[in-house]
């Protein structure tokens, strides 16, 4: 019998990580663009999956942590932030959709904090020898520069009361978006 419990689990865990791999690799750039007169960025955000008001959310937040943790190498983990970053960028936007405003902006600061984290793993990664490829560090800057032009598109659909939650995630895109000018 415990077997069998245990086999049942491991085929949900493998189902879920496929279908999360099937997502991320056929259909996961959407792009987003907004009704501002501004310069469109155009930048394709990775589909978003599971949002954090779905109840198995805890999963896909179990793979991510996995997946840092196995993933060795600086460059790649560098990638990877990114694509976390983005995803909860789209998030952040899909919640706002549906009025979750105040988790939309909880988890794109956190997408923001996962952003913070690619220099990190830049500079070890320096460190070892590796440079990082200059269309990354482009991809970088666009990234950057999406994820504040959505910043201001959540400053117009969310509450007043909010306002104070948003500057500081526009003040943590702007430093991020410093660190990344000083980049070689």
């Amino acid at each position: 019998m415990k077997f069998i419990k245990q086999l049942i689990i491991t085929n949900i865990f493998i189902f879920f990580f496929l279908t999360t791999a099937y997502f991320l690799i056929i259909s996961s750039q959407t792009p987003i663009i907004n009704g501002s007169s501004q310069e469109k960025i155009i930048y394709f955000l990775p589909y978003p999956g599971i949002l954090p008001d779905h109840p198995l959310y805890f999963l896909k937040n179990l793979r991510d942590k996995v997946q840092e943790f196995l993933n060795r190498d600086n460059l790649k983990k560098a990638r990877l932030y990114l694509l976390h970053s983005d995803k909860k960028a789209a998030m952040a936007i899909a919640l706002a959709n549906k009025g979750k405003n105040q988790l939309s902006i909880n988890i794109f600061l956190k997408g923001e904090k996962d952003f913070e984290k690619i220099f990190y793993y830049l500079s070890l990664a320096k460190l070892q020898g590796q440079s990082a490829p200059s269309d990354f560090i482009d991809t970088l800057k666009l990234a950057n520069a999406k994820h504040n032009e959505l910043i201001f598109e959540l400053m117009k659909i969310t509450p007043e009361g909010l306002q104070n939650s948003l500057n500081q995630l526009l003040d943590l895109n702007l430093s991020i978006k410093k660190t990344i000018e000083k980049l070689p």
